[in-house]
């Protein structure tokens, strides 16, 4: 078969046969599969309209469109996928129990309660486990994942249950998302005085997508005005219906303020669990299972909040989660007690990893530091690539023109005092919509304080700084007064959402309208060697004035648009405006051809406020 030419340039020709490349892969990666000359694969793209270097990172677009012209089948593998086959080449198998059915044991459930803001979701949660969380939180809202273990009496059995608290304002969809899929069930709770609003509704989604029996929670039965039966009866719309309607979801009415039938809510959770559920696990494997959070310690580096799935976690243990790893110097529960192990379902603080994890990252534990390391950095290399090839724009050589002119750019670094909350402020601040005049760019985030190195960043990219929760300190407050770098602070979200907006509507370009202000009618026209052509005009409806906009029309027709209205006088004397109904002497800039009958029509351009 002969190979294919594109704008002369030879290749070798697939028969259909699949690729898999990476999510970020260059054409050099590209080039190896297929065993050709990276430089002709720049070449190729050129003649498609792309301009692509060979090692950068491309989209998976730019990647399906090369494998469609030179035929073959590009499959770009998943983050899942390759995570997945990272770590079988390290004879890794995850999330999967080893050992036969003799080895699995029961676990506890785990359990994310979810709901509308306000509707006493970390009251519930403090009533449970006898503590506090909610009282010194900004704004009463709840801006961190935690994970606790209670214990309940069930048939004179004593059951323990795992219970993670996710955040209740609509900028913590992804965390709740993440809290989602790392849980059994999910309590949904609802105020019985307000009912189903739109975060209720989000939750349930959430749920329903992870394929979590639910229970529902109807909370603050004890206020005036409490309706459960109603908030039952609208829940019927998102398929939960209840018991007692012949349904198959459980509903509690509760009062977390009052302690009221707290214990029957955690028995309908057993319940549920024991006949929807099979949750065994096997503990004598390696530990696997997922960071619920992350920051950043001051006197104990990074801390991470992990649930163990499978396996038992141990002092000493390597771990790796997303890209940070590390050795297991230390766990403590959530009462800050020391243990030194953990079973499937436990939650446990880990410290020891050299970095941060992310919210949601998968841990395992490996058999030496030196695989940890490099399955971390392997991982954050994907992760690099994957971020630049998303983040660059697609310059076709068609719009070259306008990708060249200059847009307004907003570049943000942002810190938070952990990783979750960092990642859903990201989130929400990239979904700002103003148009595609202005562009939003974080080009850093990261968990803890700021730090000189931040504001160095921020020097070299005009850069705005976020702390949420966190501050600058001593010198590094010094430097960034001293270079005028802005650093602002937040506690809560979405004080920072408004605020981001606000600038970014202030960045965009202002918009201009036409706003008529006068005709004349040219009655007769004067030479003057001293200052050009004069007009001598009869004002027919508005003001002619000095120095605004005018154009000429002749017949209808504009002859000439954007001239000045450089002089005009009445009679003798200059005026600054001359009104309808008077006549005007006045000229056109160095502007020559006029003639008797010409229409001159001024305006003014004014700013149009935005919406």
């Amino acid at each position: 078969m002969q190979a294919p030419s594109v704008g002369g340039v030879r290749l070798p020709k697939g028969n259909g046969e699949s690729i898999r490349l990476p999510r970020g892969a260059s054409l050099t990666d590209f080039a190896d599969k297929i065993n050709a000359n990276p430089a002709s694969l720049v070449q190729v793209l050129f003649h498609l309209g792309e301009m692509v270097t060979a090692t950068q990172s491309v989209s998976d677009d730019v990647l399906e469109l090369l494998g469609t012209e030179m035929n073959y089948k590009v499959q770009v593998v998943s983050p899942e996928e390759e995570d997945r086959e990272l770590l079988d080449s390290f004879d890794i198998s995850y999330g999967e129990n080893a050992g036969g059915e003799d080895e699995l044991q029961a676990r506890p459930p785990v359990v994310t309660v979810m709901g509308h803001v306000d509707h006493g979701k970390t009251r519930l949660l403090d009533t449970i486990r006898k503590t506090s969380v909610h009282e010194g939180e900004a704004g009463g809202i709840t801006q961190h994942i935690g994970a606790y273990q209670v214990a309940v009496q069930v048939d004179g059995n004593e059951r323990v249950i795992t219970f993670i608290d996710t955040p209740g304002h609509e900028a913590f969809t992804a965390m709740r998302a993440r809290g989602a899929n790392s849980t059994d069930i999910a309590v949904i709770v609802v105020a019985a005085d307000d009912g189903v609003m739109p975060q209720t509704v989000e939750a349930i989604n959430h749920a329903q997508a992870a394929d979590l029996p639910i229970v529902v929670a109807v909370n603050k039965i004890d206020k005036e005005g409490a309706n459960p039966q109603k908030v039952r009866q609208q829940l019927t719309e998102y398929g939960l219906v209840a018991e007692e309607y012949g349904g198959d979801t459980m509903f509690v009415d509760i009062s977390a303020r009052q302690n009221i039938n707290i214990e029957g809510l955690l028995e309908a959770v057993v319940l549920t669990a024991d006949a929807a559920l099979d949750l065994r696990a096997n503990p004598e494997m390696e530990a696997q299972g997922v960071a619920i959070e992350a920051h950043l310690d001051r006197g104990r580096g990074p801390v991470a909040t992990v649930l163990v799935q499978r396996g038992t976690l141990h002092v000493g243990d390597s771990i790796v989660a997303g890209d940070a790893y590390g050795r297991v110097r230390r766990m403590v529960d959530e009462f800050n007690e020391d243990i030194t192990e953990a079973t499937p379902s436990r939650p446990v603080q880990v410290i020891g990893f050299t970095s941060v994890p992310g919210a949601g990252d998968t841990f395992l534990v490996v058999d030496e530091d030196r695989t940890a390391r490099q399955i971390a950095e392997r991982r954050a290399a994907r992760m690099r690539n994957a971020a630049n090839a998303s983040r660059r724009k697609r310059v076709s050589l068609e719009d070259l023109d306008s990708a060249l002119k200059e847009t307004s750019q907003l570049n943000l670094i942002i810190k938070g005092d952990n990783s979750g909350t960092v990642e859903a402020l990201e989130d929400a601040l990239t979904k700002i919509d103003v148009g595609e005049e202005v562009e939003l760019r974080v080009i850093d985030r990261g968990v803890g304080g700021i730090t000189k190195a931040n504001v160095d960043l921020a020097i070299a990219s005009d850069a705005i700084i976020l702390g949420f929760n966190v501050r600058a300190e001593g010198k590094v407050t010094e430097q960034a007064n001293r270079e005028g770098i802005d650093v602002r602070y937040y506690s809560v979200i979405y004080q920072a959402i408004d605020e981001i907006e606000q600038a970014l509507k202030g960045m965009l370009k202002p918009v201009y309208e036409e706003v008529e202000l006068g005709r004349a009618e040219v009655r007769e026209v004067f030479k003057s060697s001293k200052v050009g052509t004069i007009a001598g005009c009869m004002v027919l409806s508005g003001e002619i004035r000095r120095n605004a906009k005018a154009r000429l029309m002749r017949d209808g027709v504009v002859v000439q648009g954007n001239l000045p209205v450089s002089s005009l006088r009445r009679f003798k004397d200059d005026a600054v405006e001359v009104r309808e109904g008077f006549e005007c002497g006045l000229t056109l800039g160095s502007y020559g051809d006029l003639r008797v009958d010409d229409i001159i029509e001024t305006y003014e351009l004014r700013e149009k406020p935005r919406d």
